[in-house]
C-alpha cells in the first residue's frame, strides 16, 4: 500500500478452485466402465426391480444395492418429445426425439436422443437400440443416440 490515498489500489489475483477428484465407487464405476466397452448395466434392487441407470441405495428401502446385472442392448420407448430445431449441443443435428428408453431386462428408464428420422416414426412403445461413439471414455456419451430397431 501506499500513503498515498489516490495511489493504486491493492490487488491480488483469487482463483476459485476445487482440487478435488470424486471416485464412482463399484455401482456408477460399472455402468461407466460398460458404457465405454459398449454396453449396458443395471443393478437388482431390493425388491428385484433392475434399475437403469443403477443407483448405490435402494430408491425404495435405503438399503446398499451391490449385485449389477446386464441389460439391452436394445429398449422400449415409454414417451417422448419432439425437437423440431436442434440447438447447436443437441446430441443430434436435425430433428430428433428425447425419450425415456426402457432397456430389455430393466424396470426403469433412462434418457437418451432417438434418431428417428421423422417425428412419424416415433411411437411410445417402438424398439430401439443404442448407436455407440466410435471412440468411448465411460461416459453417457459415449451411446451418441439410439435408432429404431431394423424389422
Amino acid at each position: 500500500m501506499t500513503d498515498d490515498p489516490h495511489g493504486d489500489v491493492l490487488t491480488a489475483p483469487l482463483t476459485i478452485e476445487y482440487p478435488f477428484k470424486r471416485t464412482t465407487g463399484p455401482v456408477v464405476g460399472a455402468f461407466l466402465t460398460a458404457l465405454r466397452e459398449g454396453f449396458l448395466v443395471g443393478i437388482k434392487g431390493s425388491d428385484g426391480r433392475v434399475l437403469v441407470p443403477p443407483t448405490e441405495y435402494d430408491p425404495m428401502t435405503g438399503e446398499d444395492l451391490t449385485e449389477v446385472v446386464e441389460v439391452g442392448p436394445a429398449g422400449t420407448v415409454t414417451t417422448w418429445a419432439w425437437v423440431r430445431h436442434p440447438g447447436s449441443k443437441a446430441p443430434v443435428d436435425r430433428p430428433f426425439a428425447w425419450a425415456l428408453i426402457r432397456p430389455d431386462g430393466a424396470d426403469t428408464a433412462l434418457l437418451g436422443a432417438v434418431d428417428a428420422g421423422a417425428i412419424g416414426s416415433m411411437a411410445t412403445g417402438m424398439k430401439v437400440e443404442p448407436v455407440w461413439a466410435e471412440e468411448r471414455e465411460g461416459s453417457i456419451t459415449d451411446i451418441t443416440c439410439w435408432t429404431a430397431v431394423a424389422g
